[in-house]
């Protein structure tokens, strides 16, 4: 079990893993080789961290907390094939980063603090670019969210978002007590792998806007969450795949929701 020497800061969602065969398996499951690069976001007491080193070419790990700097260069020393970033991932200029390393594979691996997931997530999508995977450790609840079908209670706007891009697989649960200090939630490691066939957007940002809006009102119809847009357009979309404008967005395939955006996009 790791031990850790630092004083933990809830506001940054700081819960650090303390079970090595925990990361032997999270470091499995991504399929990271001697031939790659990987990004982590949070290496926090560096236990994640250090398996990928030991498994991959290069690692670059952005931390945003400052204080664990002593923490990490002495759980990291020895290990030149790993460059500690000390900033805000979601600021990061990630295309200018990897620029300076050469590489076959490229992943993104991390226990990500919990209260950045999905903001982490549409960085990457955001970035465009190509990874051979992405493997996260994410709450349970988050991870039941990212991967359900149409017509759960848990299918919304994120997911829609999402499983446009990436076929996501949960691999493995993992209980709260595998962390320090203990969380209230338990977690699972989800893979997110991007999807090749797809129908091509006109516009993403669109795309999104449309996916919101369809699901900002929960328990009301496409003809009210969309008003503002074409109801015609959307009506002969939505004909297609045979719906009408009563039909719920909780029940719609993501394909639907491509098309209907397209179709709308001027």
């Amino acid at each position: 079990m790791e031990k850790y020497d630092v004083k933990f800061k809830k506001k940054l969602g700081q819960n650090f893993l303390k079970d090595n065969s925990i990361v032997k398996r999270i470091v499995d499951v991504s399929g990271v080789d001697k031939h790659s690069l990987v990004m982590e976001v949070g290496p926090g007491g560096a236990i994640l961290t250090k398996e990928l080193a030991n498994t991959a070419k290069n690692v670059i790990a952005y931390e945003i907390d400052t204080d664990l700097a002593p923490e990490l260069e002495s759980k990291l020393d020895g290990y030149d094939n790993v460059d500690v970033i000390f900033q805000d991932f979601l600021e990061a200029d990630l295309i200018l980063d990897i620029s300076n390393y050469s590489y076959q594979k490229l992943f993104f691996v991390s226990n990500v603090p919990y209260y950045i997931t999905t903001p982490i997530l549409l960085k990457l999508i955001k970035s465009k670019i190509s990874f051979d995977n992405i493997v996260m450790m994410v709450q349970k609840e988050v991870g039941d969210r990212f991967s359900t079908p149409p017509g759960s209670r848990e299918y919304g706007s994120i997911t829609v978002l999402l499983n446009y891009f990436f076929e996501i697989k949960k691999e493995f649960s993992v209980s709260r007590k595998q962390f320090i200090p203990e969380p209230n939630v338990d977690s699972v490691v989800v893979s997110f792998k991007e999807r090749k066939e797809k129908i091509p957007l006109k516009d993403f940002d669109f795309f999104e806007t449309i996916v919101r809006d369809s699901f900002q009102f929960k328990r009301k119809t496409i003809k009210n969450n969309l008003k503002k847009y074409d109801l015609k357009i959307i009506g002969k979309v939505l004909e297609q795949y045979g719906y009408d404008l009563s039909v719920r967005a909780e029940n719609l395939d993501v394909s639907i929701f491509a098309e209907i955006s397209n179709a709308l996009w001027k």
